[in-house]
């Protein structure tokens, strides 16, 4: 018996399947590239995701397709895709890094239970009904990523809260919000009914198991959105646990057995289980560091090496006075927590003919750590109390980075042995779904995790990162006035 979770990434689709104790037996992934066919745009087309799933699956070992018992999903937040009455999408799914609808966010006057970005589903519908007259007129469903891709294999058109409350078109719980959706003029009835994200959501088609190799009428979960997966899948299970996941953006997340009380910056969001979580969203992180080590034709491993030098307690330059001098702020996309600005942008200032590409690097790590520690602040001035993050995300591998980590948050990361939290999450979701597993296991199936890091109490790191943060003040100014609601 085993469990199959599709975490239905920004970049990549991503397939696993654990076994009856929750273990991993088999995991494959297909990348892809995001469509921006004007600036500000993000976009794939629903094919470009159905062909990668097909394509991951046919890398999974047959026999374990074939023992497959129940399917859970997981799925990037805050896009959304349009289908019609038969289905078929009628353009593009829009994505979180999307920045089309940011003349709009007026529409969400302060205050709002969360920050709303001009990527979220509900800024990204309004656009849709202001200019897009032809597709509102035949759109019938506007789902969440991971809701397509149930749909897709034969489930039910439902939803579920951990997606609902993150749209900006809904309450804290998921509730939609009928009153918004009146005024902004988006049809009520294009939006799912509200699921747990552990129920049945429909069982596997005939021809959709043809196209994965799956066994049809086995169950399929309504799943969650991907950050509360990778919690799940992390063993996130009580009050105060923590989690840093790391890869195209970073985000910190805390989980609640109660509703957190709102905190500018901070999301407060339902998770995979009958939890809350605080979450503070980052969304320059892998995404900063593979553009600088494309600027300065960097393989990976000479990155690493030239930014803090050849052992992991060695640090080239780092506490040098030319180095200390260098700050680069990551702000590439703009930037959600602690500045709610999306017009926030990056470089690098301090620079001296002195400096190498590896001081640059490694002022890029740092600058991408010390966002981190920033989105941490605001966690903890919210009230949470973290002196320990689980470690998860393909962006937090090399022993040197994670020691900067730990260094620049001032907590210990524990390493989760879970290469794939989140496909593992959306799988004991498929277990949960199936009647396998029950609300009181979910602690028992916590993966192990190592410590990887502790804080050095570095003096001279805290005085970069108070520099930091002194630098982004007094540019902010630069970027425009327009800030996330």
């Amino acid at each position: 018996m085993s469990f199959l979770g599709i975490d239905l990434g920004t970049g990549s689709l991503k397939v696993a399947i654990v076994d009856a104790h929750g273990c991993e037996q088999a995991v494959s992934s297909v990348a892809y590239a995001l469509d921006t066919p004007h600036a500000g745009w993000a976009e794939t087309s629903v094919q470009t995701w159905w062909r990668a799933l097909c394509d991951a699956m046919t890398r999974l070992p047959g026999e374990l397709r074939r023992d497959v018992q129940a399917i859970g999903f997981s799925g990037q937040m805050h896009g959304v895709v349009l289908l019609d009455a038969a289905g078929e999408a009628l353009r593009p799914a829009m994505l979180w890094p999307d920045t089309r609808a940011l003349d709009l966010l007026d529409a969400w006057p302060e205050p709002q239970p969360n920050p709303v970005a001009p990527g979220m589903a509900g800024p990204l519908l309004r656009w849709i009904v202001l200019h897009e007259p032809q597709v509102v007129r035949a759109t019938r469903w506007a789902l969440q990523p991971k809701d397509w891709l149930r749909v897709a294999l034969g489930g039910a058109v439902v939803t579920d809260p951990s997606d609902a409350c993150a749209t900006a078109l809904a309450d804290p719980a998921g509730v939609w919000d009928t009153a918004l959706l009146a005024r902004l003029q988006i049809p009520r009835e294009w939006f799912a009914p509200l699921a747990p994200s552990y129920a049945a959501g429909g069982v596997l088609s005939e021809s959709a198991a043809r196209a994965l190799g799956l066994r049809a009428g086995i169950v399929l979960a309504t799943g969650a959105a991907d950050t509360p997966c990778a919690a799940l899948g992390s063993g996130l299970a009580h009050d105060g646990d923590a989690l840093l996941t790391t890869g195209t953006g970073g985000q910190i997340v805390v989980l609640a057995s109660q509703a957190p009380a709102a905190a500018k910056g901070l999301h407060r969001y339902r998770a995979a289980s009958d939890h809350w979580y605080r979450m503070a969203a980052m969304q320059n992180v892998g995404i900063a560091l593979e553009r600088v080590r494309g600027w300065l034709s960097y393989e990976w491993g000479e990155a690493y090496r030239e930014a803090f030098g050849d052992g992991a307690d060695s640090i080239t330059n780092a506490n040098d006075s030319a180095a200390a001098s260098l700050t680069f702020l990551p702000y590439l996309t703009g930037e959600r927590t602690p500045w709610l600005n999306p017009h926030a942008r990056g470089g690098w200032l301090g620079l001296a003919l002195e400096h190498t590409r590896g001081a640059m690097m490694r002022a890029a790590f740092e600058g991408v750590a010390f966002s981190l520690r920033a989105g941490l602040d605001a966690i903890r001035a919210s009230g949470a109390t973290v002196t320990a993050l689980k470690l998860a995300g393909g962006g937090s591998v090399d022993a040197r980075w994670r020691q900067l980590l730990a260094d620049a948050l001032n907590v210990e990361l524990h390493a989760v042995d879970c290469p794939n939290a989140a496909p593992r999450g959306a799988a004991i979701l498929g277990g949960l779904a199936s009647g396998h597993w029950h609300a009181h296991d979910l602690a028992a199936l916590a993966p192990g995790a190592t410590r990887v890091a502790g804080p050095r109490d570095d003096a001279a790191l805290a005085a970069r990162y108070a520099r930091f943060l002194d630098l982004y003040g007094r540019v902010e100014t630069w970027f425009g006035d327009a800030t996330l609601r």
